[in-house]
């Protein structure tokens, strides 16, 4: 019986790893609104600029184009549109996606919490 406690730890493991790396994997927009938290110190949820620029209406826009936000020359000439295959892939690292931009962050490593994430930038209108 003690073997077969192992097997079932170990396929719960292998389910739980499958599911946090599987591209369908439902996304949950409202942990994603608690990731964004620290976000919000530079990015507004509206079309405000603040540090960073708004991030309403952020999915389909090209990089660098709001009019109001001084951007850096990297990211306006990016050219960029952002979905939710290249928000994931900024999140995780913005300066390899757009080496030489000034956003100071490092990145977001955990999948879901940037499948999340990307989830809830989805819902700014």
């Amino acid at each position: 019986m003690q073997g077969a406690g192992k097997i079932g730890a170990f396929i719960a493991v292998l389910a739980l790893a499958r599911a946090t790396a599987n591209p369908a994997y439902a996304q949950d927009a409202e942990h994603g609104k608690t990731i964004f938290k620290p976000c919000a110190a530079c990015h507004a949820t509206d079309h405000a600029d603040r540090v960073g620029p708004g991030l309403a209406g952020i999915i389909g826009r090209k990089a660098g184009t709001v009019p109001s936000f001084r951007y850096s020359d990297a990211m306006k000439k990016s050219g960029i549109v952002w979905d939710a295959k290249i928000l994931d892939e900024y999140l995780e690292s913005p300066q390899k996606v757009v080496p030489g931009n000034r956003m100071p962050y490092a990145g977001l490593k955990d999948p879901t919490d940037r499948a999340d994430l990307v989830a809830y930038l989805a819902t700014l209108k």
